[in-house]
């Protein structure tokens, strides 16, 4: 049986970060987290997406959940590896 391809969710925590100028630490109390469960959010090595963590992450940093995550196709990654 064949792989299927359904694409991916990348995860933009990191950039909204930078772009806020807001620290692991500072976002860690705003939203009642762990640094070390920001850091895997950060990285991209999470599993599975929890709501309630994409709830707090929305409303610590004051932006929209597209904000936060973005699908990409399995035709764009496609195309992104053969370049």
């Amino acid at each position: 049986m064949k792989d299927i391809e359904f694409g991916t969710i990348n995860v933009h925590l990191k950039a909204i970060m930078e772009e806020q100028g807001i620290s692991i630490n500072k976002l860690a109390f705003r939203a009642e987290m762990q640094r070390s469960q920001l850091r895997s959010y950060m990285n991209g090595k999470i599993q599975r997406l929890d709501m309630a963590i994409l709830a707090r992450l929305c409303y610590a940093l004051e932006c929209d959940l597209h904000d936060l995550l973005e699908y990409v196709p399995p035709t764009e990654i496609e195309t992104k590896s053969n370049q």
